[in-house]
């Protein structure tokens, strides 16, 4: 066996596999669908209760959103931009009317979460939703159970 295999197979294999977002195994460790909580507040939360939201994992961060139909592909590619994806979006997918013509919508992506990079996300997700006309619900994330292997 040479030198710098190993080296691998003693320490790991190196860079980490990014999560798959398309996981059937995820669930939500940490949500907050209250203006007002500060993420630091919700992810202290998600850490103390079952299942755990574990900071030393990524997570699919989710912002839950109310946009008008007409500005939700616009909002999508201005998200691209960021690296977020339309949640659950198959193509040619009918867009359901919440209320008052607003069309529910969630983008997320994949990254490690903490406190500071929450709020930034948080807030950017208000200033997106506010340009089309429409509204933050709150946000989530999810990860595998502890247990599951990634």
């Amino acid at each position: 066996m040479t030198g710098a295999r190993w080296w691998k197979q003693l320490f790991g294999r190196g860079k980490a596999v990014a999560l798959d977002a398309e996981r059937t195994d995820l669930v939500v460790v940490v949500s907050s669908f209250d203006d007002a909580e500060a993420c630091s507040t919700a992810l202290a939360r998600g850490a103390e209760t079952a299942p755990a939201w574990n900071e030393q994992d990524e997570a699919v961060l989710r912002h839950h959103l109310r946009l008008p139909g007409d500005s939700v592909d616009r909002a999508v590619e201005l998200a691209a931009q960021d690296g977020y994806v339309m949640a659950s979006d198959p193509v040619d997918a009918p867009r359901v009317e919440v209320s008052d013509g607003l069309v529910a919508v969630v983008l997320q992506r994949t990254q490690t979460l903490d406190a500071l990079h929450c709020s930034q996300e948080k807030s950017r997700m208000a200033g997106l939703a506010q340009r089309a006309g429409g509204t933050v619900v709150g946000w989530d994330a999810l990860q595998p159970p502890r247990d599951a292997a990634l």
